[in-house]
């Protein structure tokens, strides 16, 4: 076999000219070269966090650039776990491309990794495996909805003056500096890793980076005082600059992290540089294992200790909770720090809301602006809506294609997304518009650990709903569907979706379905757990939508299995 082209670097394509059968196939691949040209490592094909990756290997990649160029508007391609596997004859209205990455019986980090070695799978990691990976504002607006919720119950609503201390600077972590000044506040973020802290500086979400924590401190006290924003970085690891903050009393107003503690194996154990990490990495497996969850249980005691201390301390999304636990602590301690989800955010996912994204496959930032100006005219009664896309025109870079996210919910996203296709067959958009969300959605994962931790029926565990997600998305027409599992292994499943505006009154119908299923089904799942907010929106009284959802049967928590349930006495005829 002839050996592949390793590409360290990769350009999505702008422009209208095609080098596919349809516009269909032609977003597919721009958004996986969209990945690729916002990569951590592209000649590794890992895309961020760790060893998510874009495909299995070099000779995936390049088969699945070949078939996308070749695929016929009747034809679906299959992807397991990044290697393209087949393509089937459909018809026109099937999905584009389908896949399934990561999804392993009886999960552990030894069996993923013995299968890796193997060529037999890969890490998904939310948004890298489905190619709908946007760069470090991929999750910045969930980080400032948290930011925002904080604010509102401890701070008057605002975080002028107020000191974040965190972790992270990957290509997710490194959002939350700007997430932080965009709300007014100042922010102390610490990495091992001056390259990954340096990539944030040039991509414009770090405003400086000083030589010690000291130095960090006095900065931000001096601009808190001030009332001025600044996004501040220091090379360390977390777990020794948290002691740090702790051994020297400084204690700031909010901490959390965004260290990848979801996978021990791309979490920088104390003491090692980053060169010494990964050659121990290659070494001895089970040794770095070890020393991850040493620090990973470090880490986590000074987040809890800044709790106890009146601090807002809470995980955000990291796994860290979990690791620890496997790692011998004590469960109920380890749990005492409160998730984002349950503590902050769920209430957004009542009413469908969630990271909701949208690609301008023409490259042109006025398409992108353009866009802006019709949502703040369109959804100038959503208050959450026009803050953010304000905002976010102002702070937020672009990086690669043009692109956005915004926390839209059930009923608007069918409305903008039609909005935005009409707007390209009028031609006032340069080009096509892919649309995509995170799969830290309304109704798209399982994570008893996250997204679904204490839900209120009860039904942390319960991975039907992702699954009906990604069958709704198929019925729905959806361009590409993603079934997935990751986060630490074994702990979640979840479904990504990538859906087309071309202008076409085809795309028009396929929004129409697709909008409303992939969402609604957040919205059902919350409804039917019990809160009330969501119930609201599914019966049509949402602040939203007047758009309904059937319901045939709600959910209670008794029920009736057989006549031992019966209550009363009935009369056999």
């Amino acid at each position: 076999m002839k050996t592949p082209e390793i590409l360290y670097s990769v350009k999505a394509q702008r422009g209208n000219v095609l080098r596919c059968k349809g516009w269909r196939q032609e977003v597919i691949l721009r958004m996986l070269e969209n990945n690729m040209e916002n990569a951590e490592k592209p000649e590794e094909l890992v895309i961020y966090g760790g060893i998510g990756k874009a495909a299995r290997n070099w000779e995936s990649y390049h088969a699945i650039v070949d078939s996308l160029k070749n695929l016929e508007d009747d034809e679906t391609l299959v992807v397991q776990s990044g290697m393209p596997v087949a393509i089937f004859k459909t018809h026109k209205y099937a999905p584009t491309v389908v896949m399934a990455t990561t999804n392993i019986m009886k999960a552990d980090w030894p069996t993923f990794y013995d299968l890796q070695d193997k060529n037999l799978t890969m890490y998904a990691n939310y948004t890298a495996a489905p190619w709908e990976y946007i760069g470090t504002q991929g999750v910045i607006q969930g980080t400032f909805e948290t930011l925002s919720a904080i604010a509102r119950l401890h701070y008057n609503d605002s975080l002028v003056g107020k000191i974040l201390l965190t972790a992270g600077a990957g290509g997710m972590g490194g959002n939350q500096t700007r997430a932080m000044t965009m709300h007014g506040g100042v922010a102390i973020l610490c990495d091992s890793n001056i390259e990954i802290i340096n990539r944030r500086i040039e991509k414009g979400f770090i405003d400086v980076v000083v030589e010690s924590f000291d130095k960090a401190v006095s900065l931000a006290k001096e601009k808190a005082e001030k009332g001025e924003a600044i996004g501040i970085a220091v090379v360390g690891n977390a777990a020794d600059i948290f002691e740090e903050s702790l051994e020297k009393n400084f204690l700031p107003d909010i901490t959390t992290s965004m260290t990848p503690a979801h996978d021990p194996f791309a979490y920088l154990p104390a003491n090692y540089t980053v060169e010494e990490a990964e050659a121990l990495r290659k070494s001895d497996r089970d040794k770095y294992l070890v020393e991850a969850r040493k620090t990973m249980v470090r880490e986590l005691n000074a987040l809890i200790k800044f709790l106890d201390l009146g601090v807002n301390s809470f995980e955000y999304g990291t796994s860290i909770r979990k690791e620890c636990i496997d790692a011998g602590m004590d469960a109920k301690e380890a749990k005492r720090l409160p998730g984002f989800v349950a503590e902050y955010i769920r209430p957004l996912f009542c009413e469908g809301r969630g990271p909701f994204r949208w690609i301008c496959m023409s490259g042109e930032a006025e398409d992108l602006r353009k866009i802006d100006d019709m949502i703040l005219e369109k959804f100038s009664d959503d208050l959450l809506v026009t803050r953010w896309i304000k905002l976010a025109k102002e702070h937020i870079p672009i990086e690669a294609l043009p692109a956005r996210i915004c926390y839209m919910g059930f009923g608007q996203r069918k409305k903008f997304a039609l909005e935005v296709n009409d707007m390209i067959r009028k031609g006032e958009l340069s080009g096509p518009v892919a649309f995509s969300r995170d799969n830290l959605d309304s109704g798209s994962i399982v994570n008893p650990t996250f997204e679904s931790e204490n839900m209120k029926d009860g039904g942390d565990l319960i991975s039907d709903w992702p699954v009906l997600n990604g069958l709704l998305n198929a019925v729905g027409m959806c361009d590409l569907i993603a079934l997935q599992a990751n986060y630490s292994m074994g702990e979640a499943v979840h479904t990504g979706v990538t859906m087309i505006a071309d202008g076409t009154e085809e795309a028009d119908m396929r929004l129409e379905v697709a909008m409303t299923v992939d969402s609604g089904i957040g919205v059902i799942r919350h409804a039917q757990a019990g809160y009330e907010t969501a119930k609201e929106v599914a019966n049509g009284k949402g602040k939203l939508t007047n758009e309904s959802i059937q319901v045939p049967l709600w959910w209670e928590p008794t029920a009736t299995f057989g006549p031992k349930d019966v209550k009363k006495t009935s009369v056999l005829k």
